[in-house]
């Protein structure tokens, strides 16, 4: 059946590739020009997008936010927001974890509806179950694949996290300077006409907000609180605590503590699920302990148990785990006390690690398109990319998308990320 080959292909979907199968997979259902999903769970990509280039090249996250505000109880809403710049028909749809999917364009197959019952402005849509319940799938396995990725896919989000704090930053420091400085020429008392002063003076502070918004609101989508994401873990491990009969005993880290980058608490979770999950399969486990403490450059974590001291750190689980802290520059230590029980801590570093991703050489990139790549490392925009050349920006375009296949990325920050992280920077 087409809804079962949907389904299994929408669960086997990497990450890269979520996006384009739900959009295949809700295409007989309900067909869209494009589709993009918004979740903070991957803040190094939180867009994974698919369809029309001309909107899923220029959404942006405070468009995406703002129809995120418009959902109503239930979770859907359909109406016309700006979407890339442009006015566009719209269907979003929320999910249990938090993400957003937004349907561009959207046209019912068949006999299906989307009436809205508020005359086309915005309202509540009624759409098949079927995309409700292939979207609510998608959602739930981007959750599932981020507290699992892979080490190469830990080092490029956070690589694309701080390549996207650091053009934000640039943003704001440059427009922030310029509309600084109109303000004080509006606010000059030898200007005349006092009405267009005030006009253009409100004009220029409201975008001052605006940046602003968007400069704090990027760093939150790469960036949680401590106390925060430690929340999050306690809430992972309630359904164990209520139907194992083991005490797990949570120790608070101090709410003032270093915010974490997204993947570091991302894989601190995971790896303290994948531990206390560990010492559960002991035999005479009655308690377990769990602590975080910050100590401004690390996230230290310490997991305990009463058991007998039994837990292997050859076990398949437990290498795992080691892993995951291998990727993040980090270290765990594993004490075993015999007939006490198991000690474990784990030290992550809250800044980026010195290493890299494999050689460059594995993009299989022609050197024209390295040429390409290294210009744009070093914040070349494409005219200038033309010029330095002698080609077409067509031609540089036609380059970069070869680029973009060729290295994974979804955007050109994303290809700049890669590049830095590959020591292209000049």
């Amino acid at each position: 059946m087409p809804l079962l080959e949907a389904i299994t292909r929408l669960s086997a979907a990497p990450l890269t590739e979520i996006a384009q199968r739900l959009h295949q997979a809700t295409a007989p259902y309900l067909r869209s020009s494009a589709l993009v999903i918004f979740t903070e769970d991957c803040t190094g990509r939180p867009q994974k997008k698919s369809g029309d280039e001309s909107v899923i090249s220029r959404v942006s996250i405070a468009e995406l936010d703002h129809i995120r505000t418009s959902l109503n109880s239930s979770g859907t809403w359909r109406g016309t927001a700006a979407i890339g710049g442009t006015d566009r028909t719209a269907l979003a749809l929320g999910s249990p974890t938090n993400a957003l999917l937004v349907l561009t364009d959207p046209q019912p197959v068949g006999q299906a509806s989307l009436d809205t019952g508020a005359g086309g402005t915005g309202g509540e849509a009624q759409l098949p179950w079927q995309v409700g319940y292939l979207w609510n799938l998608a959602a739930e396995r981007i959750r599932e694949k981020v507290a699992d990725a892979p080490p190469s896919y830990l080092i490029e989000s956070r690589a694309a996290s701080a390549e996207r704090v650091r053009v934000t930053a640039e943003l704001v420091d440059r427009h922030s300077t310029t509309l600084e400085t109109l303000l004080a020429a509006l606010r000059s008392p030898t200007l005349p006409d006092e009405t267009a002063r005030k006009s253009a003076t409100d004009f220029a502070a409201k975008a001052l907000v605006e940046l602003r918004t968007l400069n704090d609101r990027t760093t939150e989508l790469v960036e949680e609180p401590v106390a925060t994401a430690f929340q999050r873990l306690r809430e992972d491990l309630r359904p164990l605590m209520h139907f194992s009969g083991i005490d797990v005993q949570f120790i608070e880290p101090p709410v003032n503590g270093r915010a974490l980058p997204g993947e570091v608490a991302h894989a601190a979770r995971a790896i303290v699920r994948g531990l206390v999950l560990a010492m559960v399969e002991q035999p005479d486990v009655r308690r377990i302990r769990t602590q975080w403490d910050c100590d401004g450059a690390n996230l230290l974590i310490n997991v305990r148990d009463d058991g007998l001291g039994s837990l292997s750190a050859e076990a398949p689980s437990i290498a795992r785990l080691a892993q995951r802290v291998e990727v993040l520059d980090g270290r765990m230590a594993i004490d075993l006390m015999q007939g006490w029980g198991a000690d474990v801590a784990v030290t992550i570093p809250l800044d980026p690690p010195g290493r890299t991703l494999p050689d460059v050489a594995a993009w299989n990139l022609g050197d024209r398109e390295l040429e390409v790549l290294q210009l744009l490392a070093a914040g070349q925009r494409n005219r200038a990319i033309a010029g330095k050349l002698h080609v077409s920006e067509n031609t540089v375009k036609f380059h970069l998308r070869n680029i973009y296949r060729k290295l994974g990325a979804t955007s050109r920050t994303e290809a700049i990320a890669l590049a830095h992280s590959n020591g292209l920077r000049n």
